[in-house]
């Protein structure tokens, strides 16, 4: 019978040192001002957490105006940018630095569509929204723009720092040990 999987002896490939690293990258994640006082921040986090992303950085900010824009600097051209950024200056936002496999996909999904009427039940946005001034989240839409964000909140973090090894991983990813048990298939 053939094996569903290609596992590698050498340590590289899509099971690297026993767990599946295809698709492993970072994203950043903010809730906004709405989020942090209707008390929503574990409700994000367990989402993530359950899903089986990893938190490598987490930080409240009173975030200041020249780092907000900087945020949303492309959306300077919108009519509605002045009031974004009076609201996320308005209160305390939670950043934070996730990893896992396609953690950028599939965290969108995960927060939902950007107006709640178009979030679907079960996303973030879709269980706690009802407008898109007051939407719970951000998320990076993009490696360069997860890798632009996590640079701009957390400039101490790099690729090689904020690491940690999680023990639940062997629940969470294929392990090769596993896959090479008498009797697996």
């Amino acid at each position: 019978m053939q094996r569903r999987y290609q596992h590698h002896a050498d340590g590289d490939g899509p099971f690297a040192n026993g767990v599946e690293t295809k698709g492993m990258e970072r994203t950043f994640i903010m809730i906004k001002p709405d989020g942090v006082q209707r008390g929503l921040v574990g409700e994000v986090i367990s989402r993530f957490e359950s899903k089986g992303y990893k938190l490598v950085a987490m930080r409240l900010f009173h975030a200041d105006r020249e780092r907000v824009e900087e945020h949303y600097a492309e959306m300077r051209p919108e009519t509605f940018y002045s009031g974004l950024i009076k609201y996320m200056l308005s209160g305390p936002v939670v950043g934070m630095v996730w990893e896992g496999t396609n953690v950028i996909s599939l965290g969108r999904k995960l927060i939902g569509a950007t107006m709640p009427r178009n979030a679907k039940m079960g996303t973030i946005r879709g269980d706690l929204c009802i407008t898109v001034g007051r939407n719970v989240c951000h998320g990076s839409d993009s490696r360069t723009s997860a890798e632009a964000e996590i640079k701009l909140w957390f400039p101490e973090l790099t690729k090689e720092t904020g690491g940690w090894n999680r023990t639940t991983d062997q629940w969470i990813f294929e392990n090769r040990a596993l896959a090479r048990r008498p009797g697996h298939k």
